[in-house]
């Protein structure tokens, strides 16, 4: 169940479909959703939609805004996704691959080549 809370505006059935069709999004992944919360908030005339989401990993939180409603609900939907895709393929991720100097690519031929030029 998302929790969707809003000070300024009525939460129709429209802006809660587009909500959960967003999260719906999200569970495709089968990661399981814990205590999502949408916060719907309208500044002057941009719509700014805060979204938290806990995994078991952590936590996701997201934020946008934008002058349309369902615009910047499926901002705040894409960056929880890429959020969630970061967090699932993290530790597939290569990110500290040692770089191991071999002896064959420096080899031995070079260090006397080097001494023979300065020797003279």
């Amino acid at each position: 169940m998302i929790k969707i809370t809003s000070k300024q505006l009525e939460v129709t059935p429209p802006i809660r479909e587009r909500v959960e069709s967003r999260f719906d999004k999200l569970a495709r992944h089968q990661i399981h959703l814990i205590n999502p919360h949408v916060i719907i908030n309208q500044e002057k005339s941009l719509f700014k939609i805060e979204a938290s989401v806990g995994v078991p990993n952590g936590e996701l939180f997201a934020q946008a805004k934008h002058e349309n409603l369902y615009a910047a609900i499926t901002a705040v939907g894409q960056k929880l996704e890429k959020q969630l895709n970061r967090l699932i393929h993290k530790p597939e991720a290569q990110r500290h691959i040692s770089l191991e100097t071999e002896p064959e690519i420096l080899g031995t031929d070079f260090d006397e080549q080097y001494e023979e030029v300065y020797a003279a």
